[in-house]
């Protein structure tokens, strides 16, 4: 049987795989296939997504930064962010871990403040002002459109000629003459100069099977569940400054999470239900909620390597092997800037300048660096 022949194929259609296939796709016949009946299944449809610019390593933080012009005004059209300020909130004897974020905060969020107990509670006023020592807020950060984002970049990968699908798992895969061939579980095959694994939890193991060595990527099981709120619900999210809770305004509910990472190996994610009662106990102390019902749960998985940092780079040892995984719980905000350093790493251009302007370089998110 011929195999379709491709310049690219994508392995994972999360937000990774479909914001570097979009990419790559300006001038790359890319196709894009995931193992699942719909692409975002996992991690990316289960997102609840913030902008803020503060968040995870100064990497991160500053991919974070070179990411925002895109999500303001993406492919020339609507914003897709909306503002959502948050409360980090230090309880009783944890001012000190306030303060040490405040001025972690202030290079990157200028406008972020210290606020007392009785501040606090007027912003939010769900929030019992007894437990509450100090709290920094970030009047900056916002919620983005997940949705929207994702399908933004399956509409432009598609309409420069990508192609994408569904139920595809890669069942085999051999290399000669500079090239690969690729068998599907369809019984399709496909040819490509190039692959990007893009399958999120599942990378290493992908990786695996194009003979590459695993780069050390751990699955945290993050548990997510909605809950009613009082009428006349808003403020700021609120986030517990040691991330044992969270909690956001959602259409007049709770979105709130145990923020728990637990190791587990890669397969559908399944919230845990002890670690949501511990939320919800933590949540009753610290709140007037008086939560006693869950309407809903679920969990996604947020992938690491040891130093938290992307992995974004050829393979040292496969050739045409391209690493584009370990996001964690970042690659929604990342997206726009590691899609464009993925696509100039590929294509072997200079790494874009911007990202140097925020201290983001090669060598940091080169898999080189595992060893």
């Amino acid at each position: 049987m011929m195999a379709d022949a491709y310049d690219v194929v994508v392995v994972g259609g999360g937000i990774a795989g479909v914001s570097i296939g979009y990419e790559l796709a300006v001038d790359r016949r890319v196709l894009v296939v995931d193992m699942e009946g719909a692409l975002a299944y996992h991690t990316t449809g289960r997102s609840a997504a913030m902008y803020m610019a503060m968040d995870g390593n100064s990497d991160v933080r500053g991919l974070t930064t070179a990411s925002h012009g895109y999500l303001e005004n993406p492919w020339g059209g609507a914003s897709l962010l909306k503002p959502l300020p948050v409360l980090f909130v230090g309880w009783s004897g944890r001012g000190d871990a306030v303060i040490e974020l405040s001025h972690e905060m202030l290079p990157l969020v200028p406008e972020a403040t210290v606020l007392e107990a009785r501040e606090v509670v007027a912003l939010q006023p769900l929030l019992r002002p007894e437990h509450i020592e100090l709290a920094v807020f970030d009047p900056g950060a916002m919620e983005i459109d997940v949705h929207a984002l994702h399908q933004g970049f399956v509409r432009g990968l598609r309409s420069r000629g990508g192609e994408t699908a569904v139920n595809e798992r890669v069942e085999a895969a051999s290399h000669a003459a500079d090239r690969w061939t690729v068998k599907l579980a369809s019984g399709r095959t496909v040819a490509a100069d190039v692959i990007v694994n893009a399958a999120g939890a599942w990378a290493d193991q992908v990786a695996d099977t194009f003979g590459a060595a695993p780069v050390g990527l751990q699955p945290l099981r993050r548990s997510a569940f909605m809950v009613a709120g009082p009428p006349g619900l808003g403020g700021p999210m609120v986030e517990e400054i040691d991330e044992a809770f969270y909690f956001k305004p959602d259409a007049g509910r709770l979105l709130c999470s145990p923020a728990d990472e637990t190791p587990q190996e890669p397969r559908d994610a399944r919230p845990d239900q002890l670690e949501i009662a511990r939320a919800i106990e933590l949540i009753n102390e610290a709140t007037t909620l008086d939560v006693h019902h869950v309407e809903s749960s679920w969990a996604g998985l947020r992938s690491f390597v040891a130093d938290r940092k992307p992995v974004v780079g050829y393979d040292p040892s496969v050739d045409g092997f391209f690493w584009f995984a370990g996001q964690g719980g970042y690659g929604i905000m990342t997206s726009p800037a590691l899609a464009r350093a993925g696509s100039a790493l590929l294509r072997g251009d200079p790494f874009p300048a911007d990202l140097g302007e925020h201290g983001v370089t090669e060598a940091a998110i080169s898999p080189a660096r595992l060893g």
